[in-house]
């Protein structure tokens, strides 16, 4: 009996040791979870770091050549200039209509406008920088006053320079061009012609190429100044106050909905500021004039 008792006081005493050792064990803190690493947050962008590039397609005299001083100031921004030379005043605007190019550089509104109305394109103007004055030079003759009959002169063939070339003969007492024809003539609309002058009409780039094969070439300011010849050589130039010299401003063009882009902007008022301007009129002395 003694032995019996003995026996369930042992196992008493194991059931309690157990139970305390399971408690103990409930008792104790499961580990605590570390908080997740928090996620570096985006770095902003430092200052000068790229934006893009801005591609401008531009006659090589003087249009890339005004390009290229706004390249650092432009890059300074953030924007990589990449100017594209073209010699003919067609391509640089089916570029830009494609999409291919961002702007160009290279022509005045009445040629965008009558561009425009013949190819459907839709191109827009989005600053003036400059203006180029038209201006005659001599080749076989030198003397406008005293031009010989049958007189042979050179003009821009395509509609808006041709009329340019024309008024500016006019200007000159060489010719009268029909009431009425405008910024539309061509030497159809000739209407006196006392010296029985031949207008020869060529393609824009190929006038200064057969200046000593007529006696005067009626030249744009780029193509005089790529073939080498002064403003002030020429015997006549259309003034700065005329109004031919104002309604011809050489205009920074792109794609009709691309006026408002941040890069085209930039680009416009790196081109307008007096910097430009002090290079313009340093450089080219009088054949290229800046606007305001």
């Amino acid at each position: 009996m003694k032995n019996l008792k003995k026996l369930f006081s042992l196992i008493l005493v194991v059931l309690l040791s157990l139970t305390t050792f399971v408690g103990c064990q409930n008792n104790e803190k499961a580990p605590e979870e570390k908080p997740a690493e928090e996620t570096p947050a985006a770095q902003e962008p430092t200052e000068g770091a790229t934006k893009g590039k801005i591609t401008v397609a531009a006659s090589p005299t003087p249009h890339a050549e005004i390009l290229a001083q706004v390249t650092d100031v432009l890059a300074e921004q953030g924007y990589e200039l990449v100017i594209e030379e073209f010699t003919d005043y067609v391509q640089p605007n089916l570029v830009v209509d494609a999409g291919d190019i961002d702007a160009n550089f290279f022509q005045h509104k009445p040629y965008l406008d009558d561009f425009n109305k013949e190819k459907g394109t839709k191109l827009v103007s989005v600053a003036s920088i400059h203006y180029e004055p038209l201006a005659i030079y001599a080749g076989k003759s030198s003397d406008l006053a005293s031009i010989p009959d049958g007189a042979s002169i050179a003009v821009p063939n395509d509609t808006t320079n041709e009329a340019r070339a024309l008024l500016l003969l006019e200007t000159n007492g060489l010719i009268k061009i029909r009431e009425g024809a405008g910024l539309a003539a061509t030497k159809n609309d000739i209407a006196e012609n006392p010296h029985n002058i031949e207008i020869v009409e060529l393609e824009a780039a190929q006038v200064s190429r057969v200046i000593s094969e007529v006696d005067f070439a009626v030249l744009n300011g780029n193509y005089a100044l790529a073939a080498g010849l002064n403003i002030g050589d020429a015997v006549a130039k259309e003034e700065q106050e005329s109004e031919a010299a104002q309604t011809y401003a050489n205009i920074l063009v792109v794609k009709e909905g691309n006026e408002g882009r941040e890069d085209i902007q930039a680009l416009v008022e790196a081109l307008k500021s007096d910097k430009v301007k002090q290079y313009i009129n340093e450089t080219y002395k009088g054949a290229v004039v800046a606007i305001d």
